[in-house]
């Protein structure tokens, strides 16, 4: 899918420019304002993005259609922020606190991206219901119940790992593409259309541990596809459960 050459994120020429000192970083604690419900529906009517930086089972039980899901919890997230939304967007945060809200800016100060984020959601998800607003929920799914599906009745699996991940070790017949690569890149269109999957499938998307793969989800739901489950600790769970395995070459493995 990819040549030999790196991918390269969005975000790279903000970084760029700030190593360069063209950008300059914030030099003192940034601060995200508080938004009604109203003021966010405002904001993403005039196409900012929404970054839902809860766990991955908080986004899965409900979040705002669109919303791309961000882990704040993960040592990379305002890298990842950086790989999934384009270099010049603007950011509102959901968050389950405004507490973890000034994390996760003060975070993406790292980066330069604090100045792009208009504020976070007062209030959260259960402010954004309550305001009679559109929720969507994604399943989620452990490796037992996803391990019978496959026997039974043929549920896809998409795996959205990094290339040596998939190499150690994968379900048989699963998909592959690292999630990174369902988006544009700054060199690199998404490779998104090239999957093999259609809108209408049963997919259950898995990465490491279910972070990555509810990432790739909040794309792919952008993308139009309707039945998405979240693999519950994804592949270390699959291995802990003994089930069998690919390597690189096809061959059986056990880890």
């Amino acid at each position: 899918m990819q040549d030999d050459q790196p991918l390269k994120p969005a975000n790279i020429l903000n970084i760029v420019a700030t190593n360069q000192g063209k950008r300059p970083l914030t030099m003192s604690n940034p601060v995200a304002a508080a938004l009604s419900p109203a003021q966010v529906q405002e904001l993403m009517d005039s196409g900012h993005y929404v970054i839902d930086a809860r766990s991955s089972a908080a986004y899965g039980q409900g979040h705002i259609p669109g919303a791309i899901n961000v882990q704040m919890s993960s040592l990379e997230f305002e890298q990842r922020v950086g790989w999934m939304t384009p270099d010049d967007c603007r950011y509102v945060l959901v968050t389950d606190s405004s507490e973890d809200a000034q994390r996760c800016i003060y975070n993406m100060a790292f980066i330069a991206l604090d100045t792009q984020v208009s504020g976070f959601l007062d209030g959260g998800m259960e402010a954004w219901a309550a305001a009679g607003n559109s929720v969507t929920s994604v399943p989620q799914i452990d490796v037992q119940t996803l391990h019978h599906r496959l026997s039974t009745n043929g549920m896809q699996v998409l795996d959205v790992r990094a290339d040596e991940e998939w190499s150690e070790g994968h379900i048989e017949n699963a998909h592959f593409m690292p999630y990174t690569q369902l988006v544009p890149q700054l060199t690199s269109p998404a490779q998104i259309d090239q999957l093999q999957l259609t809108h209408d499938q049963s997919i259950a998307v898995t990465c490491a541990t279910g972070k990555r793969s509810s990432t790739a989800i909040s794309i792919m739901l952008r993308h139009g596809y309707k039945n998405l489950y979240n693999v519950i600790g994804g592949m270390d769970a699959w291995k802990k459960a003994d089930f069998p395995m690919l390597d690189g070459e096809g061959n059986v493995c056990k880890i």
